[in-house]
């Protein structure tokens, strides 16, 4: 049995509270609010972001957040991406040197272009950081439905540890030496989903979609690789499997805001509407950015950031983007072998 705090008591850190608590693990979840931790211990069940998900009775909450750092084998960082680095830097004095952190936010630091576990080690330079991610909505986790995902470690054993951890009968986990990859394909599959949403807002049909997924994940390991991740991480779980999961989900927020978007909304309102951190909203910038810096073509990212904040008309960006000049999808050299 592992001991393990959970920082962040929103959708995702509670269900997978609940799946480390049925793993037979002693779970705690802590949060600063103390109005949630209340409720979770009154009703044990997140009303507003996972109702009809009961808690097990030997699931702990607290509001002493800096006192649940010590003693634990695995702090698991479940914060929104904007917080994270808030939060190491709040609290990093009370982590122990060498303390497994697995990050499970997803995101990449608009000012500084780092991605969620290069912040925490940062922030946290003893800790041993490892990055969980893949499609893995919390609505479904915490109802136990089938879901795979990856552990990305800098060393083998650490990701065994982890994987050993997490997995259970419903959460099946695979292992990988690719962070950067798993958090790129994590962070900037949100940015799709939003225009993979705004598609759907303006009345756009399966085909629609089918392009920006495909085209979107090509942007996405174009970039990846680039920035020296592997390629085959790009089409396994962290890649084209969240990047599906989150463009067509009733459960994505990325999608949803995207959609509003699509119909009328401007970046602000969807975001109000949707009352839930809306990652992607926050990484577009930043994956604008390194494609700038990398030199790396990226007109879906570039037209979502027209979209969020220059006001450009969706409908016009979609159309910029067909009209595009023509291309080969493959490599031009393929015509001569």
């Amino acid at each position: 049995m592992a001991k393990i705090s959970i920082i962040g008591a929103g959708s995702w850190g509670t269900a997978l509270g609940l799946l480390l608590c049925n793993n037979g693990h002693d779970v705690t979840i802590c949060s600063e609010n103390e109005k949630e931790i209340e409720s979770l211990k009154e009703h044990r069940e997140h009303l507003t972001k996972l109702p009809g998900v009961k808690l097990p009775d030997e699931m702990k909450f607290t509001c002493d957040v800096r006192g649940s750092l010590s003693g634990q084998d695995i702090l698991v960082m479940a914060k929104a991406s904007p917080y994270v680095r808030t939060t190491c830097k709040k609290y990093a004095a009370d982590i122990p040197d060498g303390q497994l952190i697995v990050n499970v936010a997803k995101g990449v630091e608009a000012d500084t272009l780092m991605t969620m576990s290069q912040i925490i080690e940062e922030e946290v330079p003893g800790a041993n950081v490892v990055v969980l991610s893949g499609p893995s909505h919390a609505e479904e986790v915490g109802r136990g439905l089938p879901t795979t995902i990856v552990v990305g470690a800098h060393d083998r054993e650490s990701a065994l540890y982890v994987q050993n951890v997490f997995m259970s009968p419903v959460f099946r986990v695979y292992t990988s030496p690719d962070i950067t990859g798993i958090e790129l394909g994590g962070a900037l599959k949100n940015v799709i989903a939003l225009a993979a949403g705004t598609a759907d807002g303006l009345g756009y049909g399966d085909n629609t979609k089918a392009a920006l997924i495909t085209r979107g994940i090509a942007e996405i390991a174009r970039l990846g690789t680039a920035m020296g991740a592997h390629a085959e991480t790009f089409y396994g779980l962290s890649g084209i499997g969240d990047l599906i999961v989150t463009c067509a989900s009733v459960h994505s927020r990325n999608r949803k805001a995207g959609y509003l978007i699509g119909q009328g909304r401007t970046m602000q309102q969807a975001m109000d509407e949707v009352q839930m951190i809306v990652e992607g909203v926050y990484s577009a910038k930043a994956g604008l950015t390194l494609s700038e810096k990398f030199g790396i073509e990226t007109p879906i990212i570039q037209a979502v950031n027209q979209v969020l904040f220059e006001n450009k008309n969706p409908k016009q960006a979609v159309d910029e983007l067909m009209q595009r000049m023509k291309k080969d999808e493959l490599a031009p050299d393929l015509w001569e072998r």
